[in-house]
């Protein structure tokens, strides 16, 4: 919320109090409490009515240090709140010199002024981060009664924000007013499906705002040198992370808010969806994967939309007995094919459905004020909102959802979830404005929770839209309704890195758009995108996203990537493993992995998959394609050709190509198959090696189905030979293969390969020349 008047004055109609002086501190228990006087203490009784701002400092982990500004102690607390894991062995440290006070905890600390002016700044490896002074911190009141917490933090020359969850709008969002209020409003505006008040600098530390209600952000847009952030009511609360990479910024974020748990392997594979408003029925879906399969076109799961149930029924979890007669029947055969099922769902109640009434007479459903259950006819007539604030709503819930897993369902896709009213009673007793964004949290965690307890852990995905903070526990999330052209493949992209920012490890989107019809161009140049993303679905809204309804050549490139994505399964498993237990996501910005490098600052047409390989969709219809080389020489995986970074290319690609580069001495684990993602990972694995520098030693994991580690291998370069061995773990046959000739003179394009058949070390000679 702008609360300036330009820089000098205050709109009209509010009120400001902030910090001046600090009138007194207390220690307690690893907790430091600044309490400041909003005037000048200029003589004795000068406190009387004056109103008081006190600061909380404490640390729950280390190198993270949380604040608590609280005007008025005597509020109710209100509900929800966001989870905060704390670390019992955090060491925090509070001293005071008389002029300052400190708390440090890790290498970071905030430092508060004792005398005039106020000021609260935070430090870390010798310099200031961010920090808070002047009339930064504060309370604002309006006119009209409202009552909002305020807080502004530095922001130095040239440094950049990135986060607040899946924002299509650009990817560093200096000078945006971004508002963390869940909206299903498409992928082409301001709105988001997945609103995180949190945020990343590139500055070595990032800032979480712990509240669900609706956060308001001025970043560089109110005071063009902070950031500045809002929040109703009295208190606010907020933590600043310190990193100093954005790598271990979001180990930190998600160590506090939760990490993602690893999907199952088969989730990896072409999930392919019966779209929408399309016509279809078991002769459909069947005659699709009998396509599929005769086409040699890799399939791993098959996605039924909503029209598997009744029209005006959703969500009642029954299939249409008109058009599937007999699901247990044709789930089976499904699985027979070696398919898995996806199913989707929302949390709305038609009121047609029986299962309305027989939730309404339970309690089940939200209500208004005046005790009648909160209905609109916006989506299904008459629809009801499931309250999941009751335990009692939540297990009903779980056993629907229950049920289709025995039947033979494997995921759901849990839609929608942002349309939260805020006219309502919970059954809890939340704060309707907290839940709006919170209610996305419960409703994914209700059916992950059930698809666990009745598949298991390690084998439960969701496919979800809506998200806030903590949701990324929940994977997978899709990038929700984007349009069928360039444009939207843009953004969705766009979306997708800055979830990922937000501590979110896996993501998908839908290859081709959603509304309308992709051409044949941009179908085959979304299905390179989706295909080295994390998930990848086909789907749409009122078409078909079956390649042969496209050209022959749309067969030919969806084959080819997904194979390549099947082979390169024992990378991304890592990359996955890595995001499950680090928080690292797979699809990276180029920022999170050069932090140091300026020319990756801004870039969001291109993104790491996993650590070590560069992807730049092509997003023309001529295509021609500009991307950024970090620093190094890299190599086209599909083409065996070298460039040297940094720098810009401008090259054309054919549809069965793209910028796909391999990270200068990047040690790539590619599997033996290429038909499915569930396979042994480390039976037959190849170690294509890039060129590494002298003297570099590289490891790298093959882990198994659950994410422990199957084998582990070093290579390292010695002078003009690279060795390999097994460091442990049963590998079976394995590979080591040098990539390209150029090692040496950039000419001899012919890889090098060496099969160990189990020996536990193999050397190969480096071609030079």
């Amino acid at each position: 919320m702008k609360v300036n008047d330009g820089y000098w004055l205050i709109r009209k109609g509010m009120t400001t109090l902030h910090p001046v002086v600090v009138h007194h501190t207390t220690a307690t228990q690893g907790t430091l409490t600044v309490t400041t006087l909003t005037r000048r203490n200029e003589h004795r009784g000068a406190e009387l009515s004056t109103p008081t701002i006190t600061v909380e400092l404490s640390s729950p982990a280390p190198d993270v240090i949380g604040v608590k500004v609280t005007h008025l102690a005597g509020a109710r607390p209100r509900t929800p709140g966001f989870e905060i894991a704390r670390d019992p062995q955090t060491v925090v440290e509070i001293a005071e010199d008389g002029e300052q006070v400190t708390l440090t905890s890790g290498a970071l600390t905030a430092r508060v002024s004792l005398g005039d002016p106020w000021s609260l700044t935070f430090e870390a490896d010798g310099r200031e981060l961010t920090g808070s002074a002047g009339k930064c911190l504060g309370a604002v009141l309006t006119d009209d009664g409202e009552h909002l917490m305020i807080e502004r933090l530095a922001l130095g020359v040239g440094q950049n924000v990135y986060g607040f969850g899946e924002r299509f709008t650009p990817f560093v969002k200096n000078g945006q007013v971004v508002e963390t209020w869940n909206e299903d409003g498409g992928t082409a505006s301001e709105q988001a499906y997945k609103s995180v008040p949190f945020y990343l600098t590139d500055a070595g530390y990032g800032v979480f705002v712990a509240s669900p209600d609706k956060v308001s952000f001025e970043v560089a847009s109110e005071v063009v040198s902070r950031v500045g952030f809002s929040v109703p009511g009295q208190e606010l609360e907020y933590y600043v992370i310190h990193g100093p990479s954005p790598k271990e910024i979001l180990r930190r974020y998600t160590a506090l808010t939760g990490r993602p748990a690893l999907p199952p392997p088969w989730s990896f594979g072409l999930w392919l969806s019966t779209s929408f408003t399309t016509d279809y029925d078991e002769a459909t879906v069947t005659g699709f994967v009998q396509e599929m399969a005769d086409r040699d076109l890799p399939l791993s799961v098959l996605h039924f939309d909503c029209y598997w149930m009744r029209a005006l029924h959703w969500c009642d979890f029954e299939w249409d007995p008109v058009a599937f007669p007999d699901p247990p029947a044709m789930l089976a055969r499904l699985k027979e094919r070696g398919l898995h099922v996806s199913v989707w769902i929302n949390p709305y109640l038609g009121q047609t459905s029986p299962l309305f009434a027989e939730a309404a007479e339970a309690g089940y459903l939200v209500r208004r004020a005046d005790g009648d259950v909160w209905q609109w006819d916006q989506w299904v007539a008459g629809m009801g909102l499931v309250d999941f604030t009751n335990p009692a709503a939540r297990q009903w819930y779980a056993a629907k959802v229950t049920a289709l897993v025995d039947l033979g369902v494997d995921c759901v896709k849990t839609d929608f979830g942002e349309r939260i009213p805020t006219d309502v009673v919970w059954h809890d007793g939340s704060d309707p404005q907290r839940m709006h964004n919170y209610y996305s949290l419960l409703y994914n965690r209700t059916v992950f929770e059930a698809l666990e307890a009745s598949r298991g852990r390690g084998d439960a995905v969701v496919f979800a839209r809506s998200a806030t903070a903590g949701g990324q526990e929940f994977p997978v999330h899709w990038g929700g309704d984007c349009e069928s052209t360039w444009s939207a493949m843009a953004e969705s992209l766009r979306g997708g890195l800055s979830l990922g920012v937000s501590g979110f490890g896996f993501w998908s989107h839908d290859i081709g758009g959603f509304e309308g019809t992709p051409s044949a161009a941009l179908f085959k140049r979304w299905v390179a995108f989706g295909l080295l993303s994390s998930h990848s679905r086909l789907h749409g809204s009122a078409s078909y996203r079956v390649p042969w309804a496209f050209d022959d050549e749309a067969v030919d490139v969806l084959r080819t990537f997904t194979r390549l994505k099947l082979r390169l399964m024992p990378y991304l498993w890592a990359a996955a493993v890595e995001a499950h237990e680090q928080g690292v996501p797979m699809m990276r910005a180029m920022v999170v992995e050069f932090p140091d490098d300026p020319g990756a600052a801004a870039l969001d047409r291109q993104y790491m998959l996993g650590p070590d390989l560069l992807v730049a969709p092509v997003m023309s219809d001529d295509g021609r394609v500009t991307y950024y080389v970090p620093d190094g020489v890299w190599t086209n995986v599909l083409a065996g050709t070298m460039v040297r970074g940094p720098r810009w290319v401008t090259a054309d690609h054919g549809f069965e190509s793209l910028p796909l580069l391999a990270r200068p001495g990047a040690v790539v684990a590619v599997g033996a198959r290429e038909d499915r993602p569930d396979y042994d990972l480390a039976d037959g694995v190849t170690l294509e090696v890039y060129p590494m520098s002298d003297g570099q030693v590289t490891e790298v994991t093959v882990h198994g189905p659950d994410g422990a580690a199957a084998a582990r291998f070093e290579v390292w370069r010695e002078a003009t030979v690279v060795h390999a061995r097994l460091v442990d773990g049963a590998a079976g046959r394995w590979s080591l293969c040098l990539v390209d000739g150029a090692w040496g003179s950039g000419e001899d394009r012919g890889p090098r390969a060496v099969v160990a058949d189990g020996a536990a070390q193999v050397a190969v000679e480096v071609p030079i020349g």
